[in-house]
């Protein structure tokens, strides 16, 4: 099968056409060639050995999404070495936690900030003897420079020490420990070796129509979360160009500046965009909010029939046409403009976000699959996708349902284990080889697959009825107003929930003199007709702050911490149960 040593070789001597990479600097967005980025790797790689590092040792990586990550992880692959991914928004705890548990012997981090939280581990963590920082040395740490130069002393020595150093490196060997953000308690590492990510690179790659020559892959997405990790592999596969966005913040102007043809994302950035769209189009007025309503809804009539796999009418496609002239493409210029598609995983991605998207011309092909089985098992694809799915089995993955319903994957990506924790791993994989998600699933005639929720997180009412919080949850978020929604009813005679709002679409609404709870009633209340009665929303409160990682109520990848919510929110909850028997 190979390695990834081996991709990142093919992809330096394949001499693609474009750039490999675009980094932002004071200058704007510099190209990094394929050459210059091999120089990079096998600097680094043969600085690692000089100083030390060994097949086998697990060297942590963090910072934030920028191309230092990417060149470290790839030379750590090429000597045979594991790199241990650490979320940049981690905790001097958390970052303890990883650091003793994987036994790291070395951390490759971004600046003075993350190593002040490194710090201070040194003394009791005795593994742990080496320290590179991208930007700046304090204390005894080295310096990327510094590695590099090293790297390239060496390398004068012997020309062929990272080669020789790849080519024992075997496919089975350990690429990766990935600890697993987790909703519920401390974290695990899962264990992935060379084979598991080359083959899923490969499968992907294979996809037909989802590359194309000359695209530029827009990366904002934590290169500690697996589908990051998987893009950066991608890019060396596929030979696509790729730009690294190290804050969310700055996605807008990236997309203005980059113009990506794909955008790897995860849905909150999209429901943000959602929100916006549909307000900018509900406050036009007169001709002009008729006219942005029309196009809006001539690209919905063509989003059907193109999910249908029908030919457009040739009366719908002149429609379409004026419509995408006069509305559709401005809406598209706001992401650069020449975005062909959207990817969207880690979290559920309501049906009517994607449908938008599509009416204005920017497919959103949403996947679904977990660290456990090196990112993903599912995928809807160019040609065959089905909003509210996340699509057909990859290449070369087996799935079906339980009798529970809960999704079970088989194949040459399902991971080794978690690392040293043999009773989690018999929990996690049968004997047979097959992985319990601990996701329930639907199937539609065709196969694809409707993720319903976490088995943990499904709702048994006081009354026994079990409920899905997540497909109520999007359809609130669906709201411009609605920023998260947490639902509630565990055990309890009714379902309530936990509303924060958008403070951007907030502001609109008071320009307007209407009350935002009346506008969230509205919401509630449009959602609830789409519902049976026991999933209906019966009370709900609007929080005076959204949820947040820095108190662990969102893990790095933002999806909800349920129990960590409904306990900091423990007395707002008890008031909406207060007067229960009038319900």
């Amino acid at each position: 099968m190979g390695t990834i040593a081996g991709l990142w070789r093919e992809a330096v001597a394949a001499e693609h056409a474009g750039p490999a990479y675009l980094v932002q600097t004071g200058e704007g967005w510099q190209p990094v060639s394929w050459a210059g980025a091999g120089r990079a790797v096998e600097e680094v790689a043969a600085g690692l050995l000089a100083l030390g590092v060994e097949p086998g040792d697990r060297v942590a990586l963090l910072s934030r999404t920028r191309l230092e990550w990417l060149l470290s992880d790839l030379a750590l692959a090429s000597i045979g070495a594991v790199s241990v991914p650490i979320y940049p928004t981690s905790s001097a705890v958390e970052c303890a936690y990883v650091l003793g548990n994987a036994g790291a012997t070395a951390v490759v981090c971004e600046n003075p900030e993350q190593y002040a939280k490194i710090a201070p581990l040194r003394a009791e963590l005795e593994a742990l003897e080496r320290v590179v920082v991208f930007d700046g040395a304090p204390g005894s740490a080295v310096t990327l420079a510094e590695l590099r130069e090293r790297g390239r002393a060496a390398l004068e020595r012997d020309a062929d020490a990272v080669l020789g150093a790849s080519a024992r490196v075997a496919d089975g060997d350990l690429l990766t420990i990935i600890y697993t953000s987790g909703t519920t308690g401390p974290p695990k590492g899962c264990v992935l070796t060379h084979r598991h990510y080359r083959t899923m690179t490969d499968v992907v790659t294979a996809v037909p129509g989802l590359f194309e020559s000359g695209d530029r892959v827009l990366l904002y997405l934590p290169l500690a979360h697996n589908f990051a990790r998987l893009v950066g592999y991608l890019g060396a596969g596929a030979g696509f160009t790729l730009a690294f966005c190290p804050e969310v913040s700055d996605v807008p102007k990236a997309l203005l500046d980059v113009r990506p043809t794909i955008l790897p994302t995860v849905p909150r950035l999209l429901e943000k965009a959602y929100a916006t769209i549909q307000s900018s189009v509900g406050e036009m007025a007169g001709a002009k909010g008729r006219l942005a309503r029309w196009a809006l809804d001539t690209g919905r009539q063509a989003s059907r029939a193109r999910q249908r796999g029908s030919r457009l009418p040739p009366a719908l496609a002149a429609r379409l046409a004026v419509a995408d002239r006069l509305v559709l493409r401005k809406v598209r210029a706001r992401f650069g403009g020449e975005l062909r598609l959207a990817v969207s995983g880690g979290a559920p991605l309501a049906a009517e976000v994607a449908e938008l998207f599509h009416a204005v011309g920017i497919p959103v092909l949403e996947g679904y699959g977990l660290t456990e089985c090196t990112t993903a098992s599912h995928m809807n694809v160019p040609g065959s996708y089905r909003f509210g799915t996340v699509g057909l089995p990859l290449g070369g993955i087996e799935a079906r349902l339980a009798g529970d319903g809960e999704v079970l994957l088989r194949g040459e990506t399902v991971f080794a284990g978690y690392w040293q924790d043999e009773k989690a791993t018999r929990e996690a994989v049968t004997a047979d080889g097959w992985l319990l998600t601990g996701d329930v699933g639907s199937l539609d005639e065709d196969g694809f697959l409707t993720i319903v929720d976490r088995k943990k997180d499904i709702i048994i009412t006081a009354g026994g009825k079990n409920v899905s919080p997540q497909n109520i949850e999007n359809a609130l978020k669906a709201a411009p107003l609605v920023s998260q929604a947490l639902v509630i009813g565990d055990r309890r005679p009714y379902l309530a929930a936990l509303l924060t709002i958008d403070p951007d679409e907030a502001a609109r609404v008071a320009a307007t003199g209407t009350e935002a709870r009346v506008v969230v009633e509205q919401a509630v209340a449009e959602v609830n007709r789409h519902l049976g009665r026991v999933e209906q929303v019966k009370r709900f409160a609007i929080l005076d702050r959204d949820f947040l990682r820095e108190l662990g109520e969102l893990t790095p990848t933002l999806k909800l911490r349920r129990r960590v919510c409904e306990e900091h929110f423990r007395d707002v909850i008890e008031t909406l149960y207060a007067a229960e028997d009038t319900v």
